[in-house]
Protein backbone atom coordinates (compact mmCIF):
# COMPACT_ATOMS: atom_id res chain seq x y z
CA UNK A 1 0.00 0.00 0.00
CA UNK A 2 2.77 2.18 0.49
CA UNK A 3 5.05 1.16 -2.16
CA UNK A 4 5.56 5.37 -3.24
CA UNK A 5 5.39 6.73 0.37
CA UNK A 6 8.30 7.79 2.21
CA UNK A 7 10.64 6.23 3.81
CA UNK A 8 9.51 7.53 6.89
CA UNK A 9 6.00 6.32 6.37
CA UNK A 10 7.52 3.21 5.37
CA UNK A 11 9.09 2.58 8.35
CA UNK A 12 5.88 3.52 10.78
CA UNK A 13 3.82 1.45 8.56
CA UNK A 14 6.85 -1.39 9.10
CA UNK A 15 5.69 -0.61 12.97
CA UNK A 16 2.23 -0.76 12.61
CA UNK A 17 2.04 -4.44 10.95
CA UNK A 18 4.75 -5.95 13.33
CA UNK A 19 2.84 -4.50 16.23
CA UNK A 20 -0.34 -6.10 14.21
CA UNK A 21 0.74 -9.23 13.90
CA UNK A 22 1.53 -10.07 17.11
CA UNK A 23 -1.62 -8.02 18.90
CA UNK A 24 -4.50 -9.92 20.17
CA UNK A 25 -8.19 -9.63 18.56
CA UNK A 26 -8.66 -6.42 20.55
CA UNK A 27 -5.75 -4.90 19.11
CA UNK A 28 -3.70 -5.46 22.05
CA UNK A 29 -0.41 -6.64 23.46
CA UNK A 30 0.29 -8.42 27.22
CA UNK A 31 3.29 -6.98 29.12
CA UNK A 32 5.17 -10.42 28.37
CA UNK A 33 4.45 -10.19 24.57
CA UNK A 34 5.42 -6.14 24.81
CA UNK A 35 8.59 -7.11 26.48
CA UNK A 36 8.99 -10.53 24.36
CA UNK A 37 8.10 -7.92 21.15
CA UNK A 38 10.91 -5.90 21.70
CA UNK A 39 13.93 -8.25 22.76
CA UNK A 40 12.87 -9.71 19.07
CA UNK A 41 12.58 -6.69 16.67
CA UNK A 42 14.20 -3.77 18.71
CA UNK A 43 17.16 -5.49 20.17
CA UNK A 44 19.68 -3.13 18.18
CA UNK A 45 18.07 -0.28 20.40
CA UNK A 46 18.00 -2.22 23.80
CA UNK A 47 20.80 -3.99 23.78
CA UNK A 48 23.23 -2.25 26.30
CA UNK A 49 20.97 -0.24 28.11
CA UNK A 50 20.34 -2.91 30.79
CA UNK A 51 22.11 -0.42 33.63
CA UNK A 52 20.29 2.57 32.37
CA UNK A 53 17.56 3.59 35.44
CA UNK A 54 14.68 4.62 32.82
CA UNK A 55 15.43 1.29 30.64
CA UNK A 56 14.94 -0.79 34.07
CA UNK A 57 12.08 1.26 35.15
CA UNK A 58 10.47 0.76 31.47
CA UNK A 59 11.30 -3.10 31.58
CA UNK A 60 10.20 -3.39 35.11
CA UNK A 61 6.94 -2.40 34.48
CA UNK A 62 5.97 -4.49 31.80
CA UNK A 63 7.16 -7.30 34.52
CA UNK A 64 4.42 -5.96 36.94
CA UNK A 65 0.91 -6.17 36.58
CA UNK A 66 0.91 -8.38 33.52
CA UNK A 67 -3.12 -8.75 33.41
CA UNK A 68 -2.70 -5.13 31.95
CA UNK A 69 -2.74 -4.67 28.26
CA UNK A 70 -1.13 -2.80 25.91
CA UNK A 71 -1.73 -0.86 23.24
CA UNK A 72 -1.02 0.59 20.17
CA UNK A 73 -0.39 4.40 21.40
CA UNK A 74 1.54 3.28 24.37
CA UNK A 75 3.27 0.69 22.47
CA UNK A 76 4.38 3.49 20.35
CA UNK A 77 5.33 5.92 23.27
CA UNK A 78 7.44 2.82 24.25
CA UNK A 79 9.43 2.55 21.37
CA UNK A 80 10.17 6.66 21.40
CA UNK A 81 10.95 6.26 24.99
CA UNK A 82 13.71 3.88 24.53
CA UNK A 83 14.97 4.89 20.66
CA UNK A 84 15.70 8.30 22.70
CA UNK A 85 17.55 6.58 25.41
CA UNK A 86 19.60 4.04 23.16
CA UNK A 87 23.20 4.42 22.52
CA UNK A 88 21.90 3.25 18.56
CA UNK A 89 20.35 6.59 18.21
CA UNK A 90 23.46 8.41 18.91
CA UNK A 91 25.30 6.43 16.72
CA UNK A 92 22.66 6.63 14.07
CA UNK A 93 23.13 11.09 14.50
CA UNK A 94 26.59 11.06 13.99
CA UNK A 95 26.52 9.14 10.80
CA UNK A 96 26.07 11.75 7.52
CA UNK A 97 24.58 10.43 4.45
CA UNK A 98 24.61 12.49 1.13
CA UNK A 99 22.52 12.16 -1.37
Amino acid sequence: ALGKGSDLEKGFATVALVYNNSADPEGKLSKAETKSLLQTQFWGFIQGQENKPKYQEIISALDEESENKIDFEDFMILLVSLTLMSDLLQEIKNVKTTK
